[in-house]
């Protein structure tokens, strides 16, 4: 364990003690401050610090009358499912990926919240979702709806990874929700109907699809003329456990934004071609949610 006293300390010499820490991973590290400057900086502050240097944030303890005790539990960066080797159960039941319930974060689950109701989910009755995996975004719908408004649709949810497709139909499995084990580069073999609805969440930026004439196809070929567009672009990545804000970038060593830019100023520019209003909400994943005009 590491203890550090930063009581009266200025944010700039703060700032420079955490980019001078070598810590293990899962090593605690406790930093004392004076109750008066946790009040002066706010909490979220060092709760963005601890985002920003792969720190969990621990409970914060009162030491005497006017210093705290912050806590912070180093990262173990390893354990992460980017790393993982690419295959269609790297995103498995038993995986890393599959432990993380997004739904969970307030700050994704709120910003979906709204991007559904902007498109009107309540008069949606044919929702597709790219990239399922366990179900989570059909959950939230069927939390958000009344069970009358919900059963009067219909799901269809498609991913290429077969035990979460296999877990998915267990766990969701109403007579109108339909998931797919399918390779969504490939889905013209489906025979899908139209939808009035595409909902694909951090799916369509994977290194395997080439996103501009993946969206476009999908947009020709699987959504009604007027249908609504709900996309999440992760602007985070999950490192033991934890959503970290920022994009990585490869050969960046810090967040670098670049390219989740580039997807939605596509995206945004397309669709308001076609006379889509389009909104961009979010902090961690952000969504880009279209409706027609």
């Amino acid at each position: 364990m590491l203890s550090i006293d930063l009581k009266s300390k200025s944010s700039f010499e703060i700032l420079e003690v955490f980019e001078s820490l070598s810590l293990r991973p899962r090593e605690i590290l406790e930093v004392e401050i004076l109750e008066s400057d946790l009040d002066s900086f706010g909490f979220k502050s060092f709760v963005d610090l601890a985002q920003i240097f792969l720190l969990k944030m621990l409970l914060a303890l009162q030491k005497d009358e006017k210093s705290i005790v912050l806590r912070f539990s180093k990262l173990d960066e390893s354990s992460s499912f980017h790393k993982s080797q690419s295959s269609s159960e790297k995103y498995g039941v038993g995986s890393e990926f599959f432990s993380i319930d997004k739904t969970k974060q307030f700050s994704f689950l709120y910003h979906y919240k709204k991007a559904l109701e902007f498109v009107g989910i309540e008069s949606k009755k044919r929702v597709l979702n790219l990239g399922i995996n366990r179900g989570d975004e059909f959950r939230v719908i069927e939390q958000l709806l009344r069970e009358e408004q919900f059963n009067e649709k219909s799901f269809v949810g498609v991913d290429y990874c077969a035990s979460v497709i296999e877990y998915a139909k267990k766990e969701l499995g109403a007579p109108n929700v339909e998931f797919i084990c399918h390779d969504i580069n490939a889905l013209d073999g489906l025979n899908l109907a139209k939808f009035d609805l595409l909902i694909s969440i951090g799916t369509l930026q994977s290194s395997n699809i080439r996103f501009n004439a993946s969206f476009m196809h999908i947009y020709q070929n699987f959504i009604e003329d007027g249908g609504a567009i709900v996309l999440g672009f992760p602007n985070s990545r999950w490192c033991d456990g934890e959503m970290i804000y920022g994009a990585k970038a490869p050969n960046y060593s810090f967040s670098e934004m670049s390219l989740v830019l580039k997807d939605i100023h596509f995206c945004k520019k397309y669709l308001q071609q076609k006379k889509y209003r389009v909104v961009i909400t979010g902090k961690d994943y952000l969504f880009l949610s279209a409706r027609k005009i």
